[in-house]
């Protein structure tokens, strides 16, 4: 029954590791081929992990192979986002099918400024910095 198991938490996550190798071939943009590769990838690596898990079923694998999920899940999202984040900042292009770009009215990419759209009238003001270009 754990063979099983096992089997089958390596094949799913290797399928789910096939499609984030597939979204990034097939998607139009940068920020959807983020999105595909980082939910897919992570969540074929953590299946792929519980099953190591499972296999050799000491403390200390199952501990290191927990960790491993754990460092994957909080890093992975939080790297795609940065990833993400500066290929806007730098002009990557959306797809031409984007229908909503929620940085647009918030980022000046003269200034490379990005308001968070929470600004009163006093701080939303642009204070010039000794180094700002004139």
């Amino acid at each position: 029954m754990i063979e099983m198991l096992k089997g089958s938490l390596i094949l799913v996550g290797a399928i789910f590791m096939f499609l984030a190798a597939l979204g990034l071939v097939r998607l139009p943009d940068l920020l959807t081929r983020m999105h595909a590769t980082t939910k897919a990838a992570t969540l074929g690596a953590s299946l792929i992990m519980l099953a190591v898990a499972l296999h050799f079923g000491e403390v200390a694998v199952v501990a290191r192979a927990l960790g491993v999920i754990l460092f994957i899940m909080m890093t992975a999202p939080v790297a795609a986002h940065v990833i993400g984040r500066a290929g806007y900042f730098v002009g990557s292009r959306l797809w031409h099918g984007t229908v909503k770009d929620e940085l647009r009215p918030n980022y000046d990419p003269l200034t490379h400024e990005l308001k968070s759209g929470l600004e009163t009238e006093a701080n939303a003001v642009h204070q010039p910095r000794e180094n700002d270009p004139k």
